[in-house]
């Protein structure tokens, strides 16, 4: 049995995240979205899953939830990020796409230490 040993590589500092509520980093190359929601940190690969868009670039939004015929429920307020192309939604917590959980952004684990945000990588 393998076990993938992960690294902590700084990212922003936590006024950045917080005032703004998200930013785009570059770590190793790669883009990935910060948000900071509800209280709690996550952090998103820069690529939808459905055709490669820049999803971080996309907006952070609410978004209908399931409800009677006729009804329409608003929720998930500011926990929805959505694609700037096609418009496919994601849970921001879960990073699950809206209407089908099979479909999910790639995550990274979040470490906060004082002020500096760090996202945990794979060596």
């Amino acid at each position: 049995m393998t076990t993938m040993v992960k690294r902590k590589v700084y990212a922003a500092q936590v006024s950045d995240i917080v005032q703004a509520g998200s930013k785009l980093v570059e770590i190793r190359g790669i883009d990935i979205g910060i948000y900071y929601v509800n209280g709690a940190y996550y952090a998103w690969r820069n690529v939808c899953p459905h055709a490669a868009a820049p999803i971080c670039k996309g907006k952070v939004c609410g978004t209908k939830l399931p409800s009677e015929v006729y009804e329409y429920e608003f929720g998930k307020d500011e926990e929805i990020l959505r694609c700037p192309w096609h418009g496919w939604e994601f849970d921001l917590l879960t990073g699950k796409h809206m209407a089908d959980d099979k479909v999910k952004l790639r995550g990274y684990e979040v470490l906060v230490e004082g002020e500096e945000i760090y996202v945990l990588m794979a060596q």
